[in-house]
């Protein structure tokens, strides 16, 4: 049975669909089948593997408000191992067509039960909102991971976003954990940066992933090219970066399998 990890926080501009695109390419490479579901109306995650909206005919709102069989809406992208449930502007409709729905919190948990044993990872990319959708996303998952900007206002809604995990956790999904806090946008030549990075340890202490995302020019031009930047440009900051939690999610949850050792090796051969 896959694992379904969210990528979420409502405040927007924190890395959330660059962590669910190169999460994503960085678990398929290593060789796990990996489904990217794009639960945000803007669709980046979708564009940002080469799909033009313009072509795309089904979208999750399709499984969602039409009972589409997801199997239909999943397109293959150019990455091996990776998957793509897209979305598409009709999403932001979802949220009141599904209003008077019963059990409106668990359609996308209904949705994904009918391929999640065929995926390794299921990742969710949210919107930066607390809403349906959203809620949806968390209901459905096993863990979330929180993308954290390395900046002022780093802390800025954490407490609220926490807060809606543990109604979640009490009401609709008591299995629900925090997979991690992931640093993003880090600039070593900032003692801002340095400074974020020490207050959330100091918070949040084990929760906190070890690597940390820096800010990389590749990491922002892979979208416009519609790739995500391992397939981009490998050797770059945020190819490495991604590839690392990739890694660090395997050894938190002991999935990494005999069979990946070498590339994993071969990789962190070619990093060093």
């Amino acid at each position: 049975m896959g694992k379904i990890i969210s990528i979420a926080n409502q405040k927007g501009g924190v890395g959330k669909t660059t962590t669910a695109i190169n999460l994503a390419c960085s678990l398929a490479v290593l060789d796990y089948k990996t489904l990217l579901i794009d639960g945000d109306p803007q669709a980046n995650s979708t564009t940002g593997n080469g799909f033009d909206l313009r072509n795309v005919q089904l979208s999750v709102y399709d499984s969602l408000v039409n009972d589409v069989p997801v199997k239909q809406v999943i397109l293959e992208t150019e990455t091996p191992n990776l998957f793509l449930l897209p979305s598409h502007l009709d999403l932001v409709g979802a949220e009141i067509e599904l209003i008077n729905h019963p059990n409106r919190e668990k359609k996308l948990e209904r949705v994904l039960s009918e391929i999640r044993d065929e995926y390794d990872f299921l990742i969710i990319d949210c919107s930066p909102s607390l809403g349906l959708i959203t809620l949806n996303a968390l209901t459905a998952s096993d863990s979330v991971i929180i993308p954290v900007q390395c900046e002022f206002f780093a802390l800025e809604g954490l407490g609220k976003l926490l807060n809606t995990i543990k109604i979640v956790q009490s009401r609709l999904n008591k299995n629900l954990a925090i997979e991690g806090i992931l640093m993003t946008m880090y600039d070593g030549r900032l003692r801002l940066s340095n400074q974020v990075v020490e207050e959330v340890k100091n918070h949040f202490e084990d929760s906190v992933f070890h690597t940390i995302i820096h800010r990389n020019t590749r990491l922002g031009e892979a979208p416009s090219l519609g790739k995500p930047v391992l397939m981009y440009d490998a050797e770059s900051t945020g190819a490495r970066n991604y590839l690392n939690l990739a890694k660090e999610v395997l050894q938190r949850n002991d999935m990494t399998k005999i069979k990946n050792i070498d590339k994993i090796i071969e990789i962190e051969e070619n990093e060093s």
